[in-house]
Protein backbone atom coordinates (compact mmCIF):
# COMPACT_ATOMS: atom_id res chain seq x y z
CA UNK A 1 0.00 0.00 0.00
CA UNK A 2 1.12 3.53 -0.77
CA UNK A 3 0.39 6.46 1.55
CA UNK A 4 0.16 10.16 0.72
CA UNK A 5 -0.65 13.38 2.50
CA UNK A 6 -4.25 14.56 2.34
CA UNK A 7 -3.87 17.87 0.53
CA UNK A 8 -1.71 20.36 2.42
CA UNK A 9 -2.18 18.58 5.75
CA UNK A 10 0.25 16.34 7.57
CA UNK A 11 -2.30 13.52 7.57
CA UNK A 12 -1.15 10.28 5.91
CA UNK A 13 -3.86 8.33 4.10
CA UNK A 14 -3.77 5.19 1.98
CA UNK A 15 -4.09 5.71 -1.78
CA UNK A 16 -7.29 3.68 -1.63
CA UNK A 17 -10.13 4.67 0.71
CA UNK A 18 -12.80 2.13 1.63
CA UNK A 19 -16.26 3.60 1.20
CA UNK A 20 -18.95 2.05 3.39
CA UNK A 21 -22.22 3.16 1.82
CA UNK A 22 -22.73 -0.50 0.95
CA UNK A 23 -22.68 -1.64 4.59
CA UNK A 24 -25.72 -1.61 6.85
CA UNK A 25 -29.28 -2.81 7.22
CA UNK A 26 -31.10 -2.86 3.90
CA UNK A 27 -34.50 -2.27 5.48
CA UNK A 28 -33.28 1.06 6.86
CA UNK A 29 -31.91 2.50 3.63
CA UNK A 30 -32.85 3.32 0.08
CA UNK A 31 -30.48 0.69 -1.34
CA UNK A 32 -31.57 -2.96 -0.97
CA UNK A 33 -28.15 -4.24 -2.10
CA UNK A 34 -26.21 -3.24 1.04
CA UNK A 35 -24.21 -5.92 2.88
CA UNK A 36 -25.11 -7.09 6.38
CA UNK A 37 -22.74 -6.78 9.33
CA UNK A 38 -21.11 -10.18 8.99
CA UNK A 39 -20.15 -9.62 5.35
CA UNK A 40 -19.18 -6.00 6.01
CA UNK A 41 -16.81 -6.93 8.82
CA UNK A 42 -15.02 -9.39 6.54
CA UNK A 43 -14.41 -6.63 4.00
CA UNK A 44 -13.27 -4.13 6.63
CA UNK A 45 -10.83 -6.68 8.08
CA UNK A 46 -9.45 -7.42 4.61
CA UNK A 47 -9.01 -3.70 3.95
CA UNK A 48 -6.92 -3.35 7.09
CA UNK A 49 -4.87 -6.42 6.13
CA UNK A 50 -4.17 -4.83 2.73
CA UNK A 51 -2.87 -1.68 4.41
CA UNK A 52 -5.90 0.55 3.88
CA UNK A 53 -6.07 3.03 6.76
CA UNK A 54 -8.70 5.40 5.31
CA UNK A 55 -12.43 4.69 5.82
CA UNK A 56 -15.35 6.85 4.70
CA UNK A 57 -18.95 6.68 5.87
CA UNK A 58 -21.87 9.04 6.59
CA UNK A 59 -24.51 9.40 9.26
CA UNK A 60 -27.26 8.83 6.69
CA UNK A 61 -25.94 5.53 5.30
CA UNK A 62 -28.46 2.85 6.26
CA UNK A 63 -29.87 5.19 8.90
CA UNK A 64 -26.68 5.15 10.94
CA UNK A 65 -26.07 1.40 10.79
CA UNK A 66 -23.09 1.83 8.45
CA UNK A 67 -21.39 3.92 11.13
CA UNK A 68 -22.29 1.36 13.78
CA UNK A 69 -20.87 -1.56 11.78
CA UNK A 70 -17.69 0.33 10.89
CA UNK A 71 -17.19 1.51 14.46
CA UNK A 72 -17.51 -1.98 15.94
CA UNK A 73 -15.21 -3.51 13.32
CA UNK A 74 -12.47 -0.91 13.75
CA UNK A 75 -12.68 -1.28 17.51
CA UNK A 76 -12.15 -5.04 17.17
CA UNK A 77 -9.58 -5.10 14.36
CA UNK A 78 -7.57 -1.87 14.48
CA UNK A 79 -5.74 0.62 16.66
CA UNK A 80 -7.98 3.70 16.50
CA UNK A 81 -5.04 6.10 16.27
CA UNK A 82 -3.68 4.30 13.21
CA UNK A 83 -6.81 4.68 11.06
CA UNK A 84 -8.28 7.76 9.41
CA UNK A 85 -12.02 7.82 9.97
CA UNK A 86 -14.22 10.08 7.85
CA UNK A 87 -17.95 10.65 8.07
CA UNK A 88 -20.45 13.19 6.77
CA UNK A 89 -23.44 15.31 7.79
CA UNK A 90 -26.33 16.96 5.92
CA UNK A 91 -29.09 14.53 4.91
CA UNK A 92 -31.93 13.59 7.27
CA UNK A 93 -31.73 10.23 8.96
CA UNK A 94 -34.00 7.39 7.85
CA UNK A 95 -35.23 6.41 4.41
CA UNK A 96 -36.56 9.81 3.38
CA UNK A 97 -33.69 11.81 1.87
CA UNK A 98 -36.10 14.64 1.06
CA UNK A 99 -37.59 14.97 4.50
CA UNK A 100 -39.31 18.26 5.21
CA UNK A 101 -39.23 17.87 9.00
CA UNK A 102 -37.87 21.00 10.72
CA UNK A 103 -34.20 20.65 11.74
CA UNK A 104 -34.08 17.08 10.43
CA UNK A 105 -31.29 17.83 7.98
CA UNK A 106 -28.94 20.54 6.79
CA UNK A 107 -25.93 22.35 8.17
CA UNK A 108 -27.34 24.61 10.84
CA UNK A 109 -25.42 24.87 14.08
CA UNK A 110 -28.17 22.85 15.74
CA UNK A 111 -28.00 20.05 13.16
CA UNK A 112 -24.20 19.84 13.17
CA UNK A 113 -23.88 19.84 16.96
CA UNK A 114 -26.56 17.16 17.25
CA UNK A 115 -25.30 14.89 14.51
CA UNK A 116 -21.63 14.91 15.51
CA UNK A 117 -22.54 13.46 18.91
CA UNK A 118 -24.73 10.81 17.31
CA UNK A 119 -21.96 9.85 14.87
CA UNK A 120 -19.37 9.65 17.65
CA UNK A 121 -21.63 7.33 19.61
CA UNK A 122 -22.35 5.07 16.65
CA UNK A 123 -18.70 4.93 15.64
CA UNK A 124 -17.64 4.27 19.26
CA UNK A 125 -14.89 6.88 19.12
CA UNK A 126 -14.00 10.18 20.77
CA UNK A 127 -13.12 11.98 17.57
CA UNK A 128 -13.60 12.04 13.81
CA UNK A 129 -10.49 12.51 11.68
CA UNK A 130 -12.32 14.07 8.73
CA UNK A 131 -15.82 15.52 9.18
CA UNK A 132 -17.42 16.44 5.86
CA UNK A 133 -20.48 18.36 4.79
CA UNK A 134 -22.39 16.00 2.49
CA UNK A 135 -23.94 18.74 0.34
CA UNK A 136 -24.26 22.54 0.22
CA UNK A 137 -27.05 23.86 2.43
CA UNK A 138 -28.91 26.62 0.60
CA UNK A 139 -31.04 27.31 3.70
CA UNK A 140 -28.25 28.08 6.17
CA UNK A 141 -25.72 30.93 6.02
CA UNK A 142 -22.29 29.49 5.28
CA UNK A 143 -20.90 31.60 8.14
CA UNK A 144 -23.05 29.62 10.60
CA UNK A 145 -21.89 26.32 9.16
CA UNK A 146 -18.19 27.15 9.07
CA UNK A 147 -18.16 28.54 12.62
CA UNK A 148 -19.93 25.43 13.94
CA UNK A 149 -17.41 23.17 12.18
CA UNK A 150 -14.54 25.27 13.55
CA UNK A 151 -15.93 24.86 17.06
CA UNK A 152 -15.96 21.08 16.60
CA UNK A 153 -12.28 21.16 15.68
CA UNK A 154 -11.43 23.34 18.67
CA UNK A 155 -13.43 21.06 20.97
CA UNK A 156 -11.36 18.04 19.89
CA UNK A 157 -14.31 16.14 18.43
CA UNK A 158 -12.99 16.65 14.87
CA UNK A 159 -9.43 16.80 13.51
CA UNK A 160 -10.02 18.10 9.97
CA UNK A 161 -13.03 19.20 7.92
CA UNK A 162 -13.92 18.52 4.31
CA UNK A 163 -16.74 19.02 1.82
CA UNK A 164 -18.52 16.98 -0.81
CA UNK A 165 -20.42 17.54 -4.07
CA UNK A 166 -20.87 21.25 -4.65
CA UNK A 167 -19.97 23.92 -7.18
CA UNK A 168 -16.45 25.32 -7.18
CA UNK A 169 -17.67 28.82 -6.30
CA UNK A 170 -19.43 27.46 -3.22
CA UNK A 171 -16.36 25.59 -2.04
CA UNK A 172 -14.14 28.63 -2.50
CA UNK A 173 -16.68 30.87 -0.76
CA UNK A 174 -16.78 28.56 2.26
CA UNK A 175 -13.02 28.55 2.64
CA UNK A 176 -12.85 32.31 2.10
CA UNK A 177 -15.37 32.84 4.90
CA UNK A 178 -13.34 30.59 7.17
CA UNK A 179 -10.06 32.31 6.35
CA UNK A 180 -11.56 35.78 6.83
CA UNK A 181 -12.79 34.87 10.30
CA UNK A 182 -9.80 32.80 11.42
CA UNK A 183 -11.82 29.57 11.36
CA UNK A 184 -10.78 26.11 10.22
CA UNK A 185 -10.82 25.63 6.44
CA UNK A 186 -11.80 22.60 4.39
CA UNK A 187 -8.83 20.41 3.52
CA UNK A 188 -10.55 17.96 1.16
CA UNK A 189 -13.19 17.66 -1.54
CA UNK A 190 -15.17 14.44 -2.00
CA UNK A 191 -16.59 14.84 -5.48
CA UNK A 192 -18.12 12.84 -8.31
CA UNK A 193 -15.36 11.85 -10.71
CA UNK A 194 -14.70 8.90 -13.00
CA UNK A 195 -13.98 8.12 -16.65
CA UNK A 196 -17.60 8.65 -17.71
CA UNK A 197 -18.24 11.71 -15.52
CA UNK A 198 -15.49 14.32 -15.77
CA UNK A 199 -17.33 17.62 -15.32
CA UNK A 200 -15.24 18.30 -12.19
CA UNK A 201 -12.21 18.82 -14.44
CA UNK A 202 -13.64 22.16 -15.57
CA UNK A 203 -13.40 24.11 -12.30
CA UNK A 204 -13.23 22.00 -9.16
CA UNK A 205 -10.05 20.06 -9.89
CA UNK A 206 -8.05 23.13 -10.99
CA UNK A 207 -9.27 24.94 -7.87
CA UNK A 208 -8.21 22.09 -5.59
CA UNK A 209 -4.82 21.80 -7.30
CA UNK A 210 -4.22 25.53 -6.90
CA UNK A 211 -5.32 25.58 -3.25
CA UNK A 212 -3.63 22.34 -2.16
CA UNK A 213 -6.94 20.59 -1.44
CA UNK A 214 -7.01 16.80 -1.25
CA UNK A 215 -9.46 15.19 -3.69
CA UNK A 216 -11.13 11.93 -2.68
CA UNK A 217 -13.56 11.05 -5.49
CA UNK A 218 -16.66 8.98 -4.93
CA UNK A 219 -18.16 6.64 -7.54
CA UNK A 220 -14.73 6.04 -9.14
CA UNK A 221 -16.12 3.06 -11.07
CA UNK A 222 -19.43 4.73 -11.98
CA UNK A 223 -21.42 2.37 -9.75
CA UNK A 224 -19.88 -0.59 -11.55
CA UNK A 225 -20.62 0.53 -15.10
CA UNK A 226 -16.91 0.75 -15.90
CA UNK A 227 -16.34 -2.81 -14.71
CA UNK A 228 -18.62 -4.95 -16.87
CA UNK A 229 -20.42 -5.37 -20.18
CA UNK A 230 -23.70 -3.54 -20.64
CA UNK A 231 -25.55 -6.87 -20.82
CA UNK A 232 -24.19 -8.08 -17.49
CA UNK A 233 -26.62 -7.42 -14.66
CA UNK A 234 -26.09 -7.34 -10.89
CA UNK A 235 -28.41 -6.91 -7.93
CA UNK A 236 -27.16 -3.33 -7.59
CA UNK A 237 -27.49 -2.45 -11.27
CA UNK A 238 -31.08 -3.70 -11.21
CA UNK A 239 -32.16 -1.96 -7.99
CA UNK A 240 -29.97 1.13 -7.51
CA UNK A 241 -32.12 4.06 -8.62
CA UNK A 242 -29.38 6.55 -7.75
CA UNK A 243 -26.89 5.14 -10.23
CA UNK A 244 -29.60 5.02 -12.88
CA UNK A 245 -30.29 8.72 -12.35
CA UNK A 246 -26.59 9.50 -12.61
CA UNK A 247 -25.68 7.49 -15.68
CA UNK A 248 -28.68 6.33 -17.74
CA UNK A 249 -29.13 9.60 -19.65
CA UNK A 250 -25.63 9.46 -21.18
CA UNK A 251 -25.27 5.68 -21.41
CA UNK A 252 -25.01 5.55 -25.20
CA UNK A 253 -22.31 8.23 -25.34
CA UNK A 254 -20.41 6.57 -22.49
CA UNK A 255 -20.35 3.11 -24.06
CA UNK A 256 -17.32 3.77 -26.26
CA UNK A 257 -15.30 4.70 -23.16
CA UNK A 258 -16.43 1.56 -21.35
CA UNK A 259 -15.42 -0.47 -24.40
CA UNK A 260 -11.95 1.11 -24.38
CA UNK A 261 -11.56 0.25 -20.69
CA UNK A 262 -12.35 -3.36 -21.59
CA UNK A 263 -9.84 -3.26 -24.44
CA UNK A 264 -7.00 -2.06 -22.22
CA UNK A 265 -7.90 -4.54 -19.49
CA UNK A 266 -7.36 -7.33 -22.00
CA UNK A 267 -4.10 -5.78 -23.16
CA UNK A 268 -2.69 -5.68 -19.62
CA UNK A 269 -4.49 -8.84 -18.43
CA UNK A 270 -5.99 -6.98 -15.48
CA UNK A 271 -9.55 -6.24 -14.44
CA UNK A 272 -11.51 -3.36 -15.94
CA UNK A 273 -11.77 -1.74 -12.51
CA UNK A 274 -7.98 -1.63 -12.32
CA UNK A 275 -7.79 0.25 -15.62
CA UNK A 276 -10.46 2.74 -14.50
CA UNK A 277 -8.82 3.26 -11.11
CA UNK A 278 -5.36 3.56 -12.64
CA UNK A 279 -6.67 6.38 -14.82
CA UNK A 280 -8.10 8.13 -11.77
CA UNK A 281 -4.99 7.66 -9.62
CA UNK A 282 -2.79 9.43 -12.19
CA UNK A 283 -5.03 12.50 -12.31
CA UNK A 284 -3.99 15.53 -10.30
CA UNK A 285 -4.86 16.37 -7.57
CA UNK A 286 -6.59 13.05 -6.73
CA UNK A 287 -5.47 11.73 -3.35
CA UNK A 288 -7.47 8.54 -2.83
CA UNK A 289 -10.50 7.21 -4.73
CA UNK A 290 -13.28 6.04 -2.42
CA UNK A 291 -13.95 2.46 -3.44
CA UNK A 292 -17.30 1.11 -2.30
CA UNK A 293 -16.26 -2.52 -2.07
CA UNK A 294 -18.96 -5.05 -1.28
CA UNK A 295 -16.80 -8.08 -2.07
CA UNK A 296 -13.24 -9.06 -1.14
CA UNK A 297 -12.39 -9.16 -4.85
CA UNK A 298 -13.37 -5.50 -5.17
CA UNK A 299 -10.75 -4.59 -2.58
CA UNK A 300 -8.06 -6.76 -4.11
CA UNK A 301 -8.71 -5.23 -7.53
CA UNK A 302 -8.56 -1.72 -6.10
CA UNK A 303 -5.22 -2.28 -4.39
CA UNK A 304 -3.93 -4.03 -7.52
CA UNK A 305 -4.67 -0.87 -9.50
CA UNK A 306 -1.76 0.80 -7.71
CA UNK A 307 0.58 -1.40 -9.76
CA UNK A 308 -1.03 -0.59 -13.14
CA UNK A 309 0.59 2.25 -15.09
CA UNK A 310 -1.06 3.69 -18.16
CA UNK A 311 1.00 5.45 -20.79
CA UNK A 312 0.17 9.07 -21.67
CA UNK A 313 -1.13 7.81 -25.01
CA UNK A 314 -3.45 5.34 -23.27
CA UNK A 315 -4.77 8.08 -21.00
CA UNK A 316 -5.61 10.14 -24.08
CA UNK A 317 -7.20 7.07 -25.69
CA UNK A 318 -9.51 6.64 -22.71
CA UNK A 319 -10.37 10.32 -22.44
CA UNK A 320 -10.80 11.25 -26.11
CA UNK A 321 -14.41 10.02 -26.63
CA UNK A 322 -15.79 11.97 -23.64
CA UNK A 323 -18.55 14.49 -24.32
CA UNK A 324 -20.00 17.08 -21.90
CA UNK A 325 -22.47 15.67 -19.36
CA UNK A 326 -25.26 17.28 -17.35
CA UNK A 327 -24.01 18.20 -13.89
CA UNK A 328 -24.79 15.40 -11.43
CA UNK A 329 -23.86 15.49 -7.76
CA UNK A 330 -23.28 19.16 -7.05
CA UNK A 331 -26.95 20.03 -6.58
Amino acid sequence: MNYVKLGNTGLDVSRICLGTMGFGVAERWVHPWVQDEEKSRTIIKKALDLGINFFDTANVYSDGTSEEILGRALKDYANRDEVVLATKVYFPMGNDLNSKRPNSKGLSRKAIMTEIDHSLKRLETDYIDLYQIHRWDYSTPIEETMEALHDLVKSGKVRYIGASAMYAWQFLKANHVAEKNGWTKFVSMQNHLNLIYREEEREMLPLCLDQGIGVIPYSPLASGRLTRDKSEKTHRSETDKTQKSKYDAMADADQIIIDRVAELSQKYNVSRSQIALSWLLQKEPVTAPIVGATKISHLEDAVGALSVSLTPEEVVYLEEPYVPHPVVGAI
